[in-house]
């Protein structure tokens, strides 16, 4: 009988606590065309990765990736074979003139994909983007045939509101079968209007037929200087929503769209006016930051983030709005729980002026403050489980308030937690492997991600379209529990 209950529990126990699997696909899938994965960051020049959005299809069968071309115009999206991460044998499908990819979605089963980038709109059009700026736009593709073209920015849309462009696309889009939406999330800047020349971001909805609807849940223009967000589909709209500004703090927008103090305030960060810290990734980010739980109403978001003390008033914004000083030098990575697409599982970040802690509510993922986080990303395995991962440099270089940091890259790092936002076991580390591309859950569980298998550098700024550093090949990577 002992032997018995002994067994039951560290059979149990085994259950409570799985561990992490990590498998490689190193060079799988031929690219028909050249793809640089290295994208300069805003105002450092630091390297990012090259976004590279991938989707699955409902069935788990067949992958989409969307990459930019290498000369810095066309997206091709390819076909990818989950079960290989080779080519399924299908030609790339090229969407012309686009500066780059902000999401996919896979439909599947001869459904085709829908797709976020920008686009320069032609040379004449009524309204249009000074000096041939992009526009974003979602593009719906079917066996190889475009459907429709939605402009979400630029001439004829919310003019009232002034109108808009994307020169970089910092954006995600996400499906809703539930209610039949796409929502779209993404930077912008006005160029008519009360914030011509400012940065701010923008959320807005298209139908399955490519009709723009004009909702409560839209919004023209939220957060100030936006340089990441995240964004995950619910059942109807408003979809969850977050955003990183430039006056002190990380929102939870889904409620209202912007950062007013109405919202729910996650977390206090310092910035600079026209820089967030990259909280969420920065330049060529937003993506997989946001994360559903399956078969669920809870939500996990991770970012990095100095932490904040001594709180003062922040003058320009107001009552409610505060600015805050570091606690570390490096950032660490942090997680936040909701337990729906409004609600956050605890106490949200303070906004009392003199508080000397402006940080106790934030759950760390990491606690050691020496090293610099950065590259944070989330997806979930199941209805319990979900993993966390980001890149570190061991001693850091940070020089610049509320941008990244420059040093040797030190590892990625996955980490597994759970719902209840409890860290589980000690995180897999990998010198070889990143995340450059959307962190997607497949049938049986695993979850996979591109990257492009290069020597990893974070010690320098880099320029743009290096030629050296074009690649004709794509890695993937998946995530399995044991």
């Amino acid at each position: 009988m002992f032997s018995i209950l002994v067994t039951s529990a560290l059979f149990t126990a085994a259950l409570a606590a799985p561990s992490l699997k990590l498998k490689k696909y190193v060079d799988s899938l031929d690219l028909e065309f050249s793809f640089n994965p290295v994208i300069p960051a805003y105002w450092t020049s630091l390297p990012h990765h090259r976004r590279t959005p991938f989707s699955v299809s409902p069935d788990g069968k067949t992958g989409y990736l969307a990459y930019l071309d290498a000369s810095g115009s066309d997206v091709h999206v390819q076909h990818v074979d989950v079960s290989t991460m080779k080519s399924k044998g299908y030609n790339a499908i090229t969407i012309p003139n686009l500066k780059e990819a902000g999401g996919i979605v896979g439909h599947g089963s001869g459904k085709g994909f829908t797709l976020l980038g920008n686009e320069p709109i032609p040379s004449g059009t009524e309204n249009a983007p000074p000096g041939n700026t992009p526009v974003p736009a979602i593009y719906r593709y079917q066996k190889g045939k475009q459907l429709w073209k939605t402009f979400v920015a630029g001439p004829g849309v919310h003019p009232d509101d002034g109108l808009m462009m994307s020169p970089d696309m910092n954006g995600d889009l996400a499906y809703s079968p539930e209610s039949g939406m796409y929502g779209a999330y993404f930077v912008v800047t006005a160029y008519t209007g009360f914030a011509e020349g400012h940065f701010g971001d923008s959320i807005q909805y298209v139908n399955e037929r490519g009709a723009l609807q004009t909702i409560d849940a839209s919004s023209a223009w939220g957060c100030s200087h936006n340089t990441g967000i995240a964004f995950e589909a619910a059942a109807e709209p408003p979809f969850a929503s977050i955003c990183a500004e430039d006056q002190g703090a990380i929102w939870l927008n889904t409620d209202t769209q912007g950062m007013s103090n109405d919202g729910v305030k996650i977390s206090n960060e310092q910035v600079t006016n026209g820089a967030s810290g990259e909280p969420v990734g920065g330049m060529s980010g937003s993506y997989s930051s946001l994360a559903k739980f399956q078969n669920s109403t809870e939500y996990i978001f991770a970012w990095v983030s100095r932490g904040a003390v001594d709180l003062t008033t922040n003058d320009w914004m107001g009552a409610g709005y505060t600015h805050a000083e570091n606690r570390t030098n490096g950032r660490r990575t942090a997680m936040a729980i909701l337990s729906d697409k409004n609600t956050l599982v605890g106490p949200e970040a303070t906004s009392e002026v003199g508080a000397a802690n402006g940080d106790s509510q934030v759950n760390w993922v990491t606690e050691s403050q020496g090293p610099d986080r950065s590259n944070a990303h989330v997806a979930t395995f199941d209805d319990t489980f979900a993993l966390v991962t980001w890149e570190e440099i061991a001693s850091p270089n940070c020089g610049e308030i509320g941008f990244g940091c420059s040093g040797q890259f030190s590892g990625t790092y996955f980490q597994l937690v759970n719902k209840k936002g409890d860290k589980v076991g000690e995180p897999l580390k990998s010198m070889d492997t990143y995340v450059a591309g959307d962190m997607v859950t497949v049938a049986d569980g695993k979850i996979c991600w591109p990257y492009v298998n290069m020597d990893w550098s974070l010690d320098a700024a880099t320029g743009y379209g290096a030629p050296e550093t074009s690649t004709k090949k794509m890695s993937f990577a998946c995530m399995s529990l044991l």
